[in-house]
């Protein structure tokens, strides 16, 4: 099946502006010479490639094509270094949980920068999810969880992060004047990050809780850990966020347990200069990290 590179281009702008009236603007073509171009790809190969939602995005059969086309912009921009030409700046995307990113995940772009003309977006999301993004075709890399390489990719271990149940000591006097049993943990108020955070349900349930407690919800790293700290619930920090606090006696830790969340670094298995130097600064990041374990 033939797919030509400029209605696999304009797939990909679509999904990434989000309508098809900004693709077209940054295409510097008309919506209906986009529309046009979408409708002979959808004809080619047989199926509606885009969810005509607000925003689009790509439906199943549309994935495998904006993350080709992903790949085939990398693999030109790669080429035409090689062979010297002025090229404008890649414009990569990776998939990266909160939590790295406001400890170690930053350093990594800066010394790519410092290698390459590259402009990054970067899509926050919850560790157990960025997998999703990568198969999507949405990013190139990904910090996750998932230690199984998604199809096409590479897997590698980063290490772990260490997260330890905290609260304030005038909220652990009030939910758990007697220890961290069940029926506490049952009703103490928790702070999630997002609906998709598991941390403290994790270590409520290994400590004997079955039904769910009532939860504030903040999704924003620096908050949730103030959130944490001001006594709003308990919740599981990271090193750096609670030991001050433990010093000086205003917070108080949960338990003697942590829990250690496995992080690997999964990227498209292509042979690429630019996804290499990504791929090592994010494993030197890392490496040096005291977030990591």
């Amino acid at each position: 099946m033939d797919l030509p590179l400029e209605q696999l281009r304009t797939l990909t702008a679509v999904v990434d502006a989000g309508t098809l009236e900004r693709a077209a603007a940054d295409l510097g073509i008309s919506p209906s010479a986009v529309s046009q171009r979408i409708r002979a790809i959808e004809q080619r190969v047989g199926r509606v490639v885009l969810r005509r939602t607000k925003p689009v995005s790509a439906t199943e059969a549309g994935e495998p094509l904006v993350r080709l086309a992903r790949q085939l912009a990398l693999l030109e921009h790669d080429a035409r270094v090689a062979l010297g030409d002025e090229v404008a700046a890649p414009h990569v995307h990776l998939a990266v949980n909160a939590d790295s990113l406001i400890t170690w995940f930053l350093p990594a772009l800066t010394a790519v920068t410092a290698a390459h003309a590259v402009t990054f977006e970067i899509h926050r999301e919850d560790q157990e999810r960025t997998a999703q993004l990568l198969a999507a075709g949405s990013v190139m890399g990904a910090v996750t969880s998932q230690r199984e390489p998604v199809s096409g990719c590479l897997a590698s271990p980063l290490g772990r992060m260490r997260y330890t149940a905290i609260a304030k000591r005038s909220f652990a006097e009030r939910w758990f004047p007697a220890g961290i049993g069940r029926a506490a943990l049952e009703a103490a108020p928790i702070v999630d990050f997002d609906r998709h955070d598991t941390l403290q349900t994790t270590f409520a349930r290994r400590h004997g809780a079955r039904s769910e407690a009532p939860r504030h919800v903040i999704s924003a790293s620096a908050e949730f850990a103030q959130a944490v700290v001001s006594g709003l619930g308990w919740g599981m920090l990271l090193p750096g966020q609670y030991e001050s606090g433990l010093r000086d006696g205003s917070l108080v830790q949960l338990g003697d347990d942590v829990v250690d969340v496995p992080l690997y670094w999964q990227r498209w298995n292509l042979s690429s200069p630019l996804l290499d130097t990504v791929t090592d600064a994010v494993r030197v990041a890392a490496e040096s990290s005291p977030a990591l374990v």
